[in-house]
């Protein structure tokens, strides 16, 4: 967006700003739209990535945006369309739908343009679930993260072709640079790990639910029969403390209980990629994008993904890594051993494919903004 005496002021709304891609997603979106000399506002209800959003230009606005009730939804359109008529915001970008039901609302009152980012697959089991879901579909312009999310908007949705964007998320590759990891990080996150000398870790980044397809790492782990290989799982049971009981009791039950580590949240992914000799995506059932592939990509890792969903747009088999049937433990066995008996030229030239290969956050930003810039001109 070119700047000028009239710069747009440009709101994104969301439930909060904890943790996730969508949150960090808003706060690089707010700092592109702040480099571009337009105002950038976040309304949500709070989290530690508040801090971010200021440091990148942003203002802040605290509303309970995380209320699924329909008075609640209700309040916070007329929160929100105050705070358009008071900032006198150019444009709205719901992130997520409980507040984009809010914002919408809010949009329709004050005649400011209305744009979302459709960033899941969202689940449609109960009846009013897909009606729920609509509201991501009407913005002027929908974003998504992938051709899979695109092509399931035009089908659920009947949102044509010509009001979709295809705008994968993106990485920093100044972040997520092999060169700029030191030893000490590594060794940090592999004493912190517990793993032994010598173990050849196999990481599956996700937070612990059991469609992310640990269960399945677990199992491919045991029919690999390789004892040299450590089954890393990185990321927070978010209060599963039963399903983390279930993991590590079908650890024991396969045998492999002292290859298998549970290790919670990590606060230096770009390390934790660095340590692994392989980077896992299991999922059972269609992710939007997969973020944590294209960063284990841009680490120069060997990727395994499940062949559905986001991964299949980024990681090409073979090239950049491998795709195996979701749900499969001897595909992925089979898959896990290719990758780890790479010879290390080998390791190194596939390493590479993946890393010029990834997306960028710049581009997401610069994508993004177009978006804005279209609509705006619009009217």
């Amino acid at each position: 967006m070119p700047p000028s005496s009239d710069s747009p002021v440009i709101l994104q709304v969301l439930p909060s700003l904890v943790t996730g891609g969508v949150e960090r997603g808003t706060v690089e979106i707010a700092q592109a739209i702040a480099e571009a000399e337009a105002t950038s506002l976040v309304a949500s209800a709070g989290g530690p990535l508040v801090r971010p959003i200021e440091r990148a230009g942003g203002r802040h606005f605290t509303l309970k945006l995380t209320t699924k009730n329909p008075f609640g939804i209700w309040r916070n359109a007329v929160a929100l369309e105050a705070l358009i008529r008071e900032q006198h915001v150019s444009l709205v970008h719901a992130r997520s739908r409980a507040p984009a039901w809010s914002a919408w609302l809010a949009c329709q009152r004050t005649g400011v343009p209305f744009v979302t980012t459709y960033h899941g697959a969202y689940g449609e089991e109960l009846p009013f679930k897909r009606r729920y879901n609509d509201v991501m579909a009407r913005g002027r312009i929908v974003i998504a993260a992938s051709r899979y999310v695109a092509d399931l908007v035009m089908e659920r949705h009947g949102v044509p072709a010509e009001r979709i964007r295809v705008i994968p998320r993106g990485v920093d590759p100044a972040v997520f640079d092999p060169s700029t990891i030191n030893g000490g990080r590594i060794a940090r996150l592999a004493e912190a790990w517990r793993l032994p000398d010598g173990v050849r870790p196999v990481v599956l980044p996700g937070r612990l639910t059991s469609w992310k397809g640990h269960a399945v790492l677990l199992e491919a782990i045991a029919r690999l029969g390789r004892s040299d290989v450590m089954a890393v799982l990185v990321g927070a049971h978010q209060g599963r403390h039963r399903y983390a009981r279930y993991l590590a009791q079908l650890a024991t039950r396969l045998g492999i209980a002292e290859q298998v580590r549970l290790v919670g949240e990590c606060d230096d992914m770009p390390a934790a990629f660095c340590l692994a000799d392989v980077v896992v995506h299991a999922s059972t059932r269609p992710e939007a994008f997969g973020r944590v592939v294209i960063e284990a990509q841009a680490m120069g890792r060997p990727v395994i993904a499940s062949d559905l969903g986001g991964p299949v747009e980024t990681v090409r088999h073979g090239e950049t890594g491998w795709r195996v049937r979701p749900g499969d433990p001897d595909a992925l066995a089979a898959a896990i051993g290719v990758a780890l008996d790479l010879a290390p030229e080998a390791r190194l030239a596939l390493g590479e494919r993946a890393r010029a290969s990834v997306p960028t956050v710049r581009a997401m930003q610069d994508a993004t903004l177009d978006v804005y810039e279209t609509v705006l001109r619009a009217g």
